[in-house]
């Protein structure tokens, strides 16, 4: 049998514009197996870690997802968008040169500890069997309720107003687009997603991670080897 029917657990790299959806169709046409998937949407917008299962290793999928995610990247205040992210036109724009790194210091803070979050009305959620995203593109509102999230870690990196640079340690289920809306909420000048890269899932590291052309030239080579053995 295929070690890839087998089962593999494969850390890749997700390429920026990448859904994690392409990186599963990628793997599957590369390695013939049928049975793969991931193990926790990242949007096409961001990159970093994307935990990708194999053959009999799908069953551990949820066991995956349910790790600890951290996460860094950039919001940008003074603005929002519908999507929460970059995905869409920034609007409604408001001043931010009043806003001290005390404020940003004293807002990252609040959202330490377990919390309700509403997901985003772009997001894969499904409401009676329809995918949110496809119900918001039609201009259909949804009313979604809040979802219990636990905020372990929520540093400032460094500010450059309008951007502020963060990292986050957060359970499963977090959409650190609405943690963007929320935070520019909670600082009264509106904020968006302007850039994301999942770091760590559990005890899987992004460093350990492979890209996509890397993968692909791994198994083009181990294909040529096996061509050799039986030539």
């Amino acid at each position: 049998m295929n070690s890839f029917e087998e089962g593999k657990v494969l850390l890749i790299n997700k390429p920026l514009q990448w859904t994690s959806f392409d990186v599963v169709n990628k793997i599957r046409s590369l390695i013939k197996v049928k049975k793969v998937g991931h193990a926790g949407t990242l949007d096409p917008l961001a990159t970093g870690l994307l935990i990708v299962c194999t053959g009999k290793f799908t069953k551990r999928i949820s066991e995956f997802m349910a790790q600890e995610k951290e996460y860094t990247g950039t919001f940008t205040l003074g603005a929002v968008t519908p999507t929460y992210d970059l995905e869409s036109e920034p609007q409604d724009f408001k001043p931010v040169e009043n806003i001290s790194e005390k404020d940003i210091l004293n807002a990252a803070g609040k959202f330490i500890g377990e919390t309700g979050q509403v997901p985003p009305a772009h997001s894969a959620i499904k409401v009676d069997g329809k995918k949110m995203y496809e119900l918001a593109r039609k201009g259909k509102e949804v009313k979604l309720e809040p979802r219990k999230i636990t905020i372990s870690k929520f540093d400032i990196v460094k500010i450059e107003l309008p951007v502020v640079h963060f990292k986050v340690v957060c359970s499963t289920g977090t959409y650190i687009r609405s943690l963007a809306r929320d935070f520019g909420n909670k600082l009264g000048c509106g904020a968006y997603l302007s850039s994301l890269c999942r770091t760590r899932i559990g005890d899987f590291k992004a460093e350990a991670a492979i890209s996509i052309d890397a993968f692909e030239a791994e198994i083009k080579k181990q294909d040529l080897s096996h061509q050799n053995m039986k030539g």
